[in-house]
């Protein structure tokens, strides 16, 4: 009992991850709470060897698990009232079959300032003007596309410089700049690497994630959100994180919460894929998720603190 955490918890730290185990370290926070019981019983049955290797397991599973549930220090204190705060959100619409109705209340509910949406398909577009949706985001670069691989992001806020990216997996991904008043120029991006589901993608998906955009300390703070299709368990995207953004839901102790899984009906259960990252220069005040209808992710929404000019 006690070996399968105790071999998991050591390929997560040296992040070893060949094909198969790709997928599976997504479900590591489960692992996690798993290895208790191992450790409870040998403890109890007084296996003091077994109950090392338990307490060892559960020790590195904690370190890698544990500090998302904590804030970490970088989220702006809500006294901080001289900055320009925004409200950015991401989803992953599922090939346009998600509830736009729902997303719209969601975010005039949230007063969402920047949308990035993944799945983006000329039908979602055409419904999100029906609905009304240029009250709120006025301005928009929108690659929609039949299936799964359209992208989009709305903004209160003029966008220029935009255009669109080409993952090799095949996904697009949306940009462009903005410019909130009393803050420099933001560089945002709806972020869809490939999906680890088979054995062919898995490549793929390393060579989508290893080619998202790093922010530059020497040009604009940069916003990049949407469905990254890794968890904080794989070792590209902690590689993407530590070339210097912050994950918002980590940051303000919610980067367990899922955002994808069984809200389609799927008995998989939910791991977290749908974040918001942010240049090392932008604070994080605040992340909430919410239940999309019709697709199988969350909308993630985070309040944004920004840099002065």
């Amino acid at each position: 009992m006690v070996l399968p955490g105790l071999g998991w918890a050591l390929i997560r730290l040296v992040g070893w991850e060949p094909g198969p185990l790709v997928p599976l370290l997504a479900f590591t926070p489960y692992v996690a709470a798993w290895a208790v019981l191992p450790l409870v019983l040998s403890v109890a049955l007084r296996r003091w060897w077994a109950g090392a290797a338990a307490a060892l397991a559960v020790a590195l599973l904690a370190i890698a698990v544990l500090p998302r549930m904590v804030p970490d220090g970088s989220a702006t204190d809500q006294a901080v009232t001289d900055r320009t705060r925004i409200r950015v959100a991401t989803v992953n619409l599922l090939a346009g079959a998600a509830d736009l109705s729902v997303v719209m209340e969601l975010l005039r509910r949230e007063r969402v300032d920047v949308l990035m949406m993944q799945e983006f398909t000329p039908d979602a577009e055409a419904e999100l003007d029906r609905l009304g949706v240029v009250e709120s985001l006025p301005y928009r670069r929108a690659d929609a596309e039949v299936g799964t691989t359209g992208s989009a992001v709305y903004s209160r806020f003029p966008l220029t410089d935009v255009g669109v990216r080409r993952n090799e997996g095949g996904f697009a991904q949306s940009y462009g700049t903005i410019q909130p008043p009393g803050s420099p120029p933001l560089l945002v991006e709806s972020a869809h690497p490939m999906a680890p589901y088979a054995w062919h993608t898995l490549e793929l998906w390393r060579t989508d994630l290893a080619a998202q955009p790093r922010p530059d300390p020497d040009s604009a703070p940069r916003i990049l959100a949407g469905d990254f299709n890794a968890t904080l368990d794989h070792a590209a995207l902690r590689r993407l994180i530590a070339a210097g953004y912050v994950d918002a839901a980590a940051a303000t102790g919610h980067g367990l919460v899922g955002t994808w899984g069984p809200y389609d009906g799927s008995w998989i259960p939910p791991v977290t894929l749908d974040r918001v990252l942010v240049d090392r220069r932008i604070g994080v005040d605040s992340v909430v998720v919410h239940t999309v209808p019709g697709s199988d992710h969350r909308m993630v929404v985070a309040g944004l603190v920004l840099p002065p000019p």
